[in-house]
This record gives structure tokens, C-alpha cells and sequence, in this order.
């Protein structure tokens, strides 16, 4: 039949028209029976309409019958062709169609059964038997359509409630969004009012970020992970904030004394960020605390060994002392990065992880990116 676009089901035609009155279409070559079927179907009270042949039939199926009437031999295309293509729609599956014929064979009904035929009237017609089939089955017409109008309503009423859901849902998801960032941006205007009693090292925090990212991302560490790392990283001094300014900012080579100070911001900084319930914070911790390891054991404050030692803590060593080496501090200038690259290599399997270092090394492009990039803010 046509192509047509899915629809909810429609209402009857009778219902669509505002009347009560079922409509159905008869289709007949012989005139004087279309004129019969006319009489009939009027005095049943139904509303009529007639096709003279099959072509006709199926033209007028816009028309919305309840029931259709088919002679079983006409012209052209006869009654179970018509059928055929009528059930060939997805629209009229559910369209009654008796066959009104004079083929009484089994062979004929089972014909008319295949093409789709709901029941039978035998010419010549008796009034009695059209009223209780055509009643019959437009009664069951009538209940198919109400479940399907009863659906249709149905998913309407779920596709708004899911559609307001979905509204709800985006309008959660942005909240959530803006309550982790504005948790981010916290954390790093505490970073940075830590990081302030020492302004050589403002922009230090924002790049161990971006490097500690690009490390972790090279690592082929899960997204949050990458992501949790980079906002984590920034926290690894904030222990700084308990030691005295002599000894943070002693222009001159601390003493022992001093340095056993200055060894305790790591612990400083991890009692700063226990407890919480974030996990940014809880990677902050652990990375104020091991940043300071070292591969070979020889680091403070736990004095830690090879695995031993958190990856994102390993990660924020290899960070932190490129960016400590190649930046300008109060005590002294910063070191060409050729110089630094040399150092950090000859400390592979000592100071660093050998993995860890390897990657950063071959990212030499990206880290001296952000480098440059950030000297231009």
C-alpha cells in the first residue's frame, strides 16, 4: 500500500466526525447489490459508503471505514486481492472485512482467511445474519481501538513524565557540575592563599597540575583518575603553611636544624587535608604526603620504596622537581631546561620511578608547551 510516518492510533471515523454512527465501506461491481448493501446497512443504522470495484475500495480507505465489505469476485482486482493489500498496511491490521460472496467452497474461505478475511455473508445476503456479524465485529473494533487509544495515552503521559525527567536530570547534573567546580576552585584559592608566603612559586602549583596531567594521561590511567590527579597535584605543598617564614624563605643554605623543619611540610600537609570525604582531597593527601619518596627509599617522611610509594605521589616527584629546577626561587635562578633533563635522567632508578620518568621524558615537547604557556600569563 502507502508509506506512510507512524501515528498513535486514530479514533474511529464515526468518533472523529462527533457521531455515533459506525461507517461502512461496501465494495461491488454489480450495482443493483451496492444498492442493496446500501438499504441494509442504512436500516442497521450505519453510515455508507461504495467502492465499484477493488481500485476504488482501497482509494477510499483514507476515508477511515470501520468495516469493509468485500465482494469475493470483482473485476480487476477482486475481493482477496483487496484484502491482501489492505492487511499489507500496518494502519488497517485491525480493519474488519467480511467477504460477501457466492463461493461456498472450503478451498475459497481458506483463500479468504489467508488474504486476511475476518468473516463471511453468503449471497444472497440474509438482514439478520449482516446486523449480528457486522455488530460483532465492529464491537470488537470498537474495544481494539479503545486499548489503543488507552496506550496511546498511555505513552504520551511517559513521554512527558520521562521528557520532565530528563529536565530535572540536566538541571541536576549542571548543579553537580557547578558545585565540583566551585569545589575546585576552592581548593585551589586554598592552594594558592598557602602558597602566597612564597610568591616565587604562584604559577608552580598550576603547572605540577598540568604536567601531573599529562603523566597520567601518557599512563593511560582511567579519565576520573587523569582528572582527580590533575586537581590533586596543586595540593602537594600545601604543608608549607606550618613552617616559619625564616625557614621557608631563608634566602641562604638551610642548616640541619632548618631542613628537618622544612622536611615536615609533607606531614604538615596531609594532616591538613585528612577526613575528607572528597576525592580530590583524599588524593591531595596522599600526594602532599609521598611527593617527597623517592624510588630508592632514600625519601622523607616515610622513607618509602619503589611501589611502595603512590603512583600519583610518584607522578607529583617527577613534576615537582622539573618545575623546581627550571623555575626562579628566591635562594637562587632557575636552571636551563637542558641542564634539568640531563639531571632528572641521571637520577632514574634513584630518585624517580624509571616508568614515571620515561614518560615525561619522552613528553619533553608537551611539558616545555606548558611551560611556555604558562610564562606568557
Amino acid at each position: 500500500m502507502r508509506d506512510r510516518p507512524a501515528r498513535a492510533p486514530r479514533a474511529p471515523a464515526h468518533a472523529a466526525l462527533g457521531s455515533d454512527v459506525p461507517r461502512v465501506l461496501a465494495a461491488d461491481d454489480q450495482e443493483e447489490i451496492r444498492q442493496a448493501l446500501t438499504r441494509a446497512l442504512q436500516a442497521l443504522g450505519y453510515d455508507v459508503e461504495l467502492a465499484a470495484d477493488g481500485i476504488e475500495a482501497l482509494a477510499k480507505l483514507p476515508l477511515d471505514p470501520d468495516l469493509v465489505l468485500l465482494d469475493a469476485e470483482m473485476p480487476g482486482l477482486d475481493g482477496f486481492e483487496v484484502a491482501r493489500r489492505i492487511r499489507a498496511d500496518p494502519e488497517y491490521l485491525d480493519l474488519p472485512i467480511i467477504m460477501v460472496t457466492g463461493l461456498d467452497s472450503r478451498e475459497d474461505r481458506l483463500r479468504a482467511v489467508e488474504a486476511g478475511v475476518n468473516d463471511f455473508i453468503s449471497k444472497p445476503f440474509d438482514l439478520t445474519e449482516l446486523r449480528v456479524r457486522c455488530t460483532s465485529l465492529l464491537r470488537l473494533k470498537g474495544a481494539t481501538d479503545a486499548l489503543k487509544r488507552q496506550h496511546a495515552d498511555l505513552e504520551q503521559v511517559v513521554a512527558k513524565r520521562t521528557a520532565d525527567l530528563r529536565v530535572a536530570l540536566a538541571r541536576m547534573a549542571d548543579a553537580q557540575r557547578n558545585t565540583y567546580a566551585a569545589h575546585l576552585d576552592t581548593i585551589r584559592r586554598l592552594v594558592i592563599a598557602a602558597e602566597f608566603k612564597d610568591r616565587d612559586t604562584a604559577a608552580h602549583i598550576e603547572r605540577i597540575g598540568l604536567y601531573c596531567e599529562l603523566v597520567a594521561g601518557t599512563l593511560k590511567l582511567p579519565p576520573g583518575e587523569v582528572e582527580i590527579i590533575r586537581h590533586a597535584s596543586p595540593m602537594h605543598d600545601v604543608g608549607k603553611i606550618g613552617i616559619p617564614d625564616a625557614v621557608l624563605l631563608s634566602p641562604r643554605k638551610l642548616d640541619h636544624g632548618e631542613w628537618e623543619i622544612m622536611k615536615t611540610h609533607p606531614a604538615i600537609g596531609a594532616r591538613i587535608l585528612a577526613g575528607s570525604p572528597s576525592p580530590v582531597l583524599q588524593a591531595g593527601e596522599t600526594i602532599a604526603r609521598s611527593h617527597h619518596e623517592r624510588w630508592d627509599g632514600s625519601g622523607y617522611p616515610g622513607g618509602l620504596r619503589g611501589e611502595d610509594i603512590p603512583l600519583a605521589g610518584r607522578i607529583c616527584a617527577v613534576a615537582d622537581v622539573f618545575d623546581a629546577l627550571t623555575s626562579n626561587r628566591h635562594y637562587r635562578d632557575a636552571l636551563p631546561n637542558a641542564t634539568v633533563w640531563e639531571m632528572m635522567q641521571a637520577e632514574r632508578g634513584r630518585h624517580f620511578d624509571p616508568a614515571v620518568l620515561d614518560v615525561f621524558l619522552a613528553s619533553r615537547e608537551a611539558v616545555e608547551m606548558i611551560q611556555q604557556q604558562s610564562r606568557l600569563l
